[in-house]
């Protein structure tokens, strides 16, 4: 059957062409595409941190956009006026470099000499760059020197055409990458967290930021034929934001950056090249997008769903300790011995009764759990050990009172509020600081541990 040329149907590949992709046994071709990508992605993922940590990826942005016009120069120049071969990698990467200079050392002097912030001096910039890009390259269009084909690959990257004297390149760019990193990596990390810091210490920091765009700058510059300008930016934010969420020790955050944009470019090529029609640069961006979310989602430390457990313990750990205070208080406003195993009515607790039907279940029973309550639905009573607790929980809550109302001169009808939620984080070093401070101020005696609370809980409705 003769196949249409509009055909758009993806077709699925067997496993036994996959498994030819992925180890490099496929051609020649597709394993020059993927060892080159991923050496781009590797060396993103390395510089990528730092631009982040410096707070610089937006810079890359406007590099990236910024080399339109340098390569739209270079053209014209080779062609119309040196007769040269203006599709020439090594001519219109020169050009690129030249132009994207030229954006960070405008983006310096208008940061420095005018009162714009960093981001419109960016802003502005990218802008204005990549409108002249798009008018020169309209403008070749009209040379008419037969060769001007195919420079918009630039923009969106032709990673497919990749040679292999372009691989090396990027190869050798990502070495050169890795070992700069490598020898300045203290000075690196130290602007990148405390720039005031190094500076008062006599650090060369406009330099160290230098040499720290130029290699950014390196990797756009690399990244054009591979991924295009527009997409080459994303390699250097998305694998370094995603390792962001798994650490935050810098030498691991390089590492699994790296990682990240190295399997990113090495499973995106792979996509292209068993689905022909797809664009591999747009594929690689989308890998690694996908780390991203996964990166986002599932991070043991700072991701959603740890993020989303960290509170849900906290919210039950806050009402735990707020029951058992308040469990506490109620017997003392009875104006009885304050013991264990005096059950409570529940209904008597306001907390317990205003809580959600969810809370007044889980909160009585994890207490009881701990073995710090006994609970049976409709009364609670101390165990020894949760007597304890909530006596600790109830002096702590009293000592941050009279602290706010001592030294804060805070009214007492403002300061239940401040105590409830700093309770729960007092450390003993800080309860004996508040307690010694209370005793130099007289109102905790020399030899006395607790204090009455300046608003006594009126338990019963």
């Amino acid at each position: 059957m003769m196949q249409s040329i509009s055909d758009v149907s993806l077709e699925m590949p067997s496993l036994e062409v996959v498994l030819e992709v992925l180890t490099l046994r496929s051609g020649i071709n597709t394993a020059i595409v993927v060892l080159g990508t991923c050496c781009l992605g590797i060396a993103s993922g390395i510089i990528g941190t730092f631009a982040l940590l410096r707070k610089r990826s937006m810079m890359g942005d406007a590099l990236a956009h910024a080399t339109l016009p340098g390569l739209a120069i270079a053209f014209i120049l080779s062609t119309v006026w040196l007769g040269m071969e203006g599709k020439s990698l090594p001519v219109l990467l020169a050009g690129a470099i030249v132009s994207a200079i030229v954006a960070v050392i405008v983006v310096q002097l208008l940061v420095k000499y005018t009162r714009l912030k960093e981001d419109t001096a960016i802003g502005a910039v990218l802008s204005v760059f990549f409108g002249c890009g798009v008018v020169l390259m309209s403008a070749i269009q009209y040379l008419e020197t037969g060769s001007e084909g195919g420079l918009h690959h630039f923009i969106y990257g032709q990673t497919a055409a990749m040679s292999i004297s372009d691989a090396c390149l990027i190869a050798v760019v990502a070495v050169v990458i890795a070992l700069i990193t490598a020898s300045f990596l203290k000075e690196f990390r130290l602007i990148c967290f405390d720039a005031d810091y190094a500076t008062v210490q006599g650090w060369p920091v406009s330099s160290l930021d230098l040499l720290m765009m130029a290699l950014v700058m390196l990797v756009v510059v690399v990244g054009l034929s591979s991924v295009g300008m527009l997409l080459v930016i994303a390699l250097l934010i998305i694998p370094a934001s995603a390792a962001r969420f798994w650490t935050e020790r810098l030498n691991m955050m390089i590492i699994i950056s790296a990682l990240i944009g190295g399997l990113s470019c090495y499973l995106g090529a792979s996509a292209s090249a068993l689905f022909p029609r797809m664009p591999a640069g747009a594929i690689i961006v989308l890998t690694s997008g996908c780390f991203f979310a996964v990166s986002f989602g599932l991070a043991p430390k700072r991701g959603v769903l740890a993020s989303l457990v960290g509170l849900v313990r906290e919210q039950k750990r806050v009402s735990e300790d707020h029951l058992l205070r308040r469990m506490f208080e109620f017997l003392e406003s009875e104006g009885v011995v304050v013991d264990a195993y005096k059950p409570i009515p529940l209904k008597h607790l306001r907390i317990y009764r205003s809580s959600s039907s969810v809370l007044r279940w889980i909160v009585p029973t994890m207490l009881s759990l701990r073995g710090l309550v006994i609970f049976d639905w409709k009364t609670i009573a101390f165990t020894p050990k949760g007597l304890q607790m909530a006596k600790k929980l109830t002096i702590n809550h009293r000592l941050w009172e009279e602290y706010l109302i001592s030294y804060a001169h805070l009214s007492s009808a403002r300061v239940d509020w401040s105590a409830d939620i700093v309770e729960h984080i007092m450390s003993d070093e800080l309860v004996a600081r508040l307690k010694n401070a209370l005793r130099q101020k007289g109102v905790l005696l020399a030899d006395a541990e607790d204090l009455t609370s300046v608003h006594p809980l009126k338990c019963l409705s």
